[in-house]
């Protein structure tokens, strides 16, 4: 986070909310994205655009077949207090095709939590406060109390297994090759959401 107020995060969060839209309704845009062969955001290049072709799959596939265990719906169920959980993207992200139909997974299985998306170019203040080691990496998840309108957590912008992968590459290689980013994307199939899912519910579970 930069160096600003709670107070001032709190109502770059609350400015922010507003402008959310639903899963579904961002389901909705990125496949209209994925169709015209554009994208979300301020800058559109080819890449991008493949980008987002390839999410709508991935995130069509994960929305029929990932699945929350038993042991991790228990949690989910006695989450006792409202929550605002907003997620800044965009449809070329590949982390966030593979995390958020798991975040929206945990959601649908409780009324107590309000899962709501924004675009990462559209709120540059909101990203700029809550940057992942200066970068502005998404997707990143911002959790709030609506009835204190504190903010209790975020998250993001990839499971700590695979920000680990993330950051030995790089002390490699000085980069992500694409040999890596392929590696990465077998990584989200073999784990199946699972590592998103345990982490995002644990959260959960501190402050029930």
């Amino acid at each position: 986070m930069q160096h600003i107020s709670a107070a001032e995060h709190e109502e770059l969060f609350a400015e922010a909310l507003k402008n959310g839209i639903s899963y579904a309704e961002y389901r909705t845009l990125a496949a209209n994205h994925a169709e015209s062969f554009t994208s979300t955001g301020h800058t559109q290049t080819e890449v991008l655009s493949n980008y987002t072709v390839l999410n709508d799959r991935r995130m069509r596939r994960w929305d029929k077949l990932f699945k929350l265990t038993e042991a991790q719906l228990d949690p989910i169920k006695k989450l006792n207090q409202k929550i605002n959980w907003l997620v800044l993207t965009e449809s070329w992200c590949g982390d966030a095709a593979h995390t958020l139909p798991v975040m929206n997974k945990i959601a649908e299985q409780t009324e107590n939590i309000n899962f709501s998306i924004v675009l990462r170019d559209d709120h540059p203040q909101l990203m700029d406060a809550f940057l992942t080691n200066g970068n502005k990496s998404i997707p990143k998840l911002i959790a709030q109390d609506p009835t204190s309108g504190m903010l209790l957590y975020t998250w993001g912008p990839r499971p700590k297994p695979a920000a680990t992968m993330v950051v030995e590459c790089k002390k490699s290689y000085g980069t992500l090759p694409p040999e890596f980013k392929e590696d990465l994307q077998l990584w989200y199939n073999k784990d199946k959401g699972q590592a998103t899912a345990e982490e995002l519910i644990a959260q959960l579970a501190e402050i029930s």
